[in-house]
């Protein structure tokens, strides 16, 4: 049996450049593989026709693009699309297979996609469906590229966000990767501002997102008290929010990065005045927003969502203390909408 092929998305210029230079082709062989695989986004490296017949045969022998096309997808009557993607070679179990979510929100002129970066989560918080599958491996560099590239309205996009399954500083070497593909000139060409990279907080890692990368950073707060945040998101022992507002007034967000914090409301819990008060306290000087995001429920959890009219008064008083905050419109909500919803559901069919 012949091995299987290694895939080509996923790999930098640098890495295709040592490539067709072990397979005696010209160097400029490896800017025009990329320019295929990221910029035309083929399918296979017979489209790649500005090489020649016999370097894409020495080539395929070994490579193949790698796409994997979604299995399942639930629209939404808003637009909104979740996608589900098979991920089979990155997975810790080799008994069944897993799968990650990708969602494309289209927003009149925006269209944003929130991509994954694990195969479940370690980081457990309590108000996430994904957290409950455990964890089962990190996603390549390719993996993440694959939910954008293989996606049906790949030429619609305008945003990236690094908000889907995982914790993206968790998997830091590849999310990295899959970044400077996306913004490099022989990659996506993008600008970072197009990217939005989420964490909770993991220490040293957020440190080296902060000083690699040029992305917007979006923190998961939920809540401005530690013991509270604690109970909602184990994270906050390791590295306590206090450290991360710390670590970020290190850095400079009033050009072109943007720092922003995110917080779901759960009614009665954390979305009265003490939290807006406290809110403010913890973020006073630093350059930032704040999402205010909706809870979706999640089986087996019971926490309340808040209702609209806390939620605007929250927003209004950040807003005119000098902390711009929005409300993040609610997508999806006829699907399965909270993250990790749709492939709980289809890995307990498939096993």
């Amino acid at each position: 049996m012949l091995p299987p092929k290694k895939r080509l998305l996923g790999l930098t210029l640098t890495e295709l450049t040592t490539i067709v230079g072990n397979m005696g082709m010209p160097a400029f062989t490896a800017r025009q593989i990329a320019q295929w695989l990221y910029e035309k986004h083929v399918a296979s490296i017979e489209e790649m026709t500005n090489l020649s017949k016999q370097n894409r045969q020495k080539l395929a022998e070994v490579y193949e693009v790698g796409y994997m096309l979604p299995i399942n997808c639930q629209r939404s009557k808003d637009g909104t699309i979740k996608y589900l993607f098979p991920v089979e070679s990155t997975c810790n179990s080799t008994s069944s297979k897993r799968f990650i979510e990708t969602v494309f929100i289209p927003d009149h002129d925006r269209a944003t996609l929130c991509v994954s970066c694990q195969v479940g989560c370690k980081m457990n918080c309590v108000f996430c469906q994904t957290g409950k599958q455990g964890w089962h491996g990190d996603l390549t560099a390719a993996d993440i590229l694959n939910q954008i590239c293989a996606l049906p309205e790949v030429d619609r996009l305008t945003n990236i966000v690094f908000m889907g399954q995982g914790e993206p500083m968790d998997n830091l070497d590849a999310v990295l990767k899959a970044c400077e593909v996306m913004t490099a000139d022989w990659g996506f060409g993008w600008s970072p501002k197009r990217i939005t990279v989420s964490s909770v907080g993991i220490r040293h890692k957020l440190k080296r997102f902060l000083d690699e990368s040029l992305c917007h950073v979006a923190i998961s707060m939920h809540s401005p008290l530690h013991e509270q945040r604690l109970q909602l998101m184990p994270a906050e022992k390791a590295m306590p929010l206090e450290e991360v507002i710390a670590l970020l007034r290190q850095y400079d967000f009033s050009h072109q990065r943007r720092c922003s914090f995110e917080y779901i409301c759960f009614g009665g819990m954390n979305d009265s005045p003490l939290y807006a008060r406290e809110i403010l306290r913890r973020l006073e000087g630093l350059e930032c927003r704040v999402n205010l995001i909706r809870f979706h429920e999640i089986p087996d959890v019971a926490l309340p969502a808040s209702d609209e009219k806390r939620m605007e008064a929250l927003r209004d008083y950040l807003t005119t203390h000098g902390i711009t905050t929005t409300i993040r419109a609610s997508r999806g909500q006829d699907i399965f909408a909270a993250c990790g919803l749709l492939s709980t559901a289809h890995q307990s069919l498939d096993t």
